[in-house]
């Protein structure tokens, strides 16, 4: 098969800088930038806009067929346009080609850029920047494979139809992902509204609890040796803590108001904006934490796992709770925790629930994982479409 440059088939230009107005939202022409466009396609859900001059509208006007291509973020990333939006135009992050009429199809140049987008084409290893780019002098050296315009409108409009298929399936796909992630929060909760009605005992009335401290960073006796396991909150999340990134020195623990916590602790974030606070753990080892870290240690009163799965059904309840309370960032506090009234059924039964939670928990992450899985393969399916097309023209450059 052969090949041609892209500036040979297509003219191509970058759009216009951003301008002051534009950035106080004073300006008058809707415009497109990198975050306007996806994958064959437009998200245009928020729109900006710019002034252009007479001059500039009519060298920066989109006409309908131009191709827009991402220079930054996810270099090639490309989509056809059709005037969704009349009178628009695009900032200086964006390469626009205007293939030559009768030469080159704009959504056969899409798919072709595409495939050499996602196969690493425009990766540059000799970069100097860790930030991705697509310079304009090795776009305008992309090799395209000079078929004829009715080939080209042909493998187009099948590998269009083709895609569009695979989305489908896709959307499919990521529903049952996400109906997976909520069977499991919903066995959660449907355990614990079953013992609404049942005890319950506030927490801090009986088990012993505490938090951490962070040693001075300053004072190197406090980490070396590194001796103690010491947790932080991002290493709570929901699952066993069997080691920890930093460790103490026993001088540390001596000094540094820390709580030497024994095995089946049960962990909660105190902190983090993110999805951090009000997640949970179980500590598998001996350990300290910082301050962050609210700890309720092995008691009489509650199964360490009972109530670990009991805090992960409560998660949102517990974000909720610090929520609206002031201050530049929310977060729980010991009193906070210790006033919470936790179903509190014997111990023989809450091992009991455990078990039959934790069952019904494992059928529903295989189910999780099973569709995270067939998602991952439908995603892989487009580029396989691409390059399955066009080896069947010949070799591939």
């Amino acid at each position: 098969m052969r090949f041609v440059s892209l500036r040979d088939i297509a003219d191509i230009q970058l759009g216009k800088m951003l301008s002051p107005k534009a950035k106080t939202g004073t300006a008058a022409f809707p415009y497109l930038r990198n975050q306007n466009v996806q994958w064959g396609q437009f998200d245009l859900r928020d729109m900006a806009a710019m002034d252009f001059d007479e001059r500039e509208r009519e060298k920066f006007a989109l006409r309908r067929g131009d191709l827009l291509l991402c220079e930054g973020g996810e270099p090639g990333r490309c989509a056809v346009w059709n005037e969704q939006i009349p009178g628009c135009y695009y900032q200086k992050a964006l390469h626009r080609l205007r293939p030559h009429e009768g030469i080159a199809d704009s959504e056969f140049l899409s798919l072709w850029i595409r495939l050499q987008a996602k196969a690493g084409t425009f990766e540059d290893q000799n970069a100097k920047t860790t930030i991705a780019h697509l310079p304009l002098v090795r776009l305008e050296q992309l090799q395209v494979p000079a078929l004829p315009i009715i080939e080209q409108r042909r493998i187009a409009a099948r590998l269009k139809a083709q895609l569009a298929e695979v989305d489908t399936a896709r959307q499919a796909a990521q529903t049952q992902v996400r109906d997976a992630a909520l069977l499991r929060q919903r066995l959660l909760r449907q355990t614990f509204d079953a013992l609404a009605d049942g005890p319950h005992k506030v927490l801090g009335e009986w088990a012993k609890t505490t938090s951490g401290s962070t040693p001075s960073r300053g004072d190197k006796r406090c980490w070396s040796p590194a001796e103690i396991p010491w947790v932080k909150t991002g290493e709570v999340a929901f699952a066993p803590i069997t080691a920890t990134e930093e460790s103490i020195s026993k001088q540390a623990l001596a000094e540094c108001s820390l709580t030497l916590l024994p095995p089946q602790s049960v962990l909660i974030a105190m902190y983090g904006q993110g999805k951090t606070r009000g997640q949970s753990a179980i500590l598998q080892v001996e350990a300290t934490t910082n301050q962050a870290c609210f700890a309720v240690l092995p008691n009489d009163t509650w199964d360490a796992e009972f109530l670990h799965h009991w805090l992960m059904a409560s998660y949102e309840d517990l974000r909720a709770l610090s929520d609206g309370r002031g201050g530049n960032q929310a977060n729980l506090n010991g009193g906070l925790l210790n006033a919470l009234e936790i179903s509190a059924p014997a111990i023989d039964e809450q091992r009991r629930i455990v078990a039959r939670l934790q069952s019904q928990l494992a059928q529903a992450d295989a189910i999780a994982q099973a569709a995270a899985a067939q998602l991952a393969q439908i995603e892989r399916l487009p580029q396989r479409l691409l390059a399955q097309a066009f080896a069947e023209q010949g070799d591939v450059p």
